[in-house]
């Protein structure tokens, strides 16, 4: 496995320990829909919560969550929107980012609740 690939799924898995540590209900990991993909799917309270986990070794090329640009956004408001039609959506929902700095020396993670609104 290529070292970018180990420290994404490394970031993944540092996301989701977060995420149960703050009573969250993962209900989907690494859900698909054509080229898109949501890392993490979950419940907070009563609220559907869609989260990008972005994780590098270094910020020295901006922090991790700069690297979720407009067109990822907009595929994940896509894929937000099929996902919700599929279980029959009826609450409030919510995008967050998961920004992961990891390496020899560090780790620090960040949440970033409503860290983007569809439409916006």
């Amino acid at each position: 496995m290529a070292a970018h690939n180990r420290l994404g799924k490394i970031g993944e898995t540092l996301a989701l320990q977060l995420l149960e540590k703050k009573q969250y209900q993962i209900l989907e990991q690494n859900w698909r829909h054509g080229k898109a993909e949501i890392d993490l799917i979950a419940k907070d309270g009563e609220v559907l919560v869609f989260i990008e986990v972005k994780t590098r070794s270094t910020n020295a090329f901006g922090p991790p969550e700069a690297f979720v640009n407009a067109k990822k956004k907009r595929l994940l408001i896509h894929s937000a929107s099929i996902y919700m039609e599929q279980i029959s959506h009826d609450w409030e929902i919510r995008f967050d980012i998961i920004a992961i700095i990891s390496n020899e020396h560090k780790t620090e993670i960040r949440h970033m609740q409503d860290a983007f609104f569809p439409g916006l």
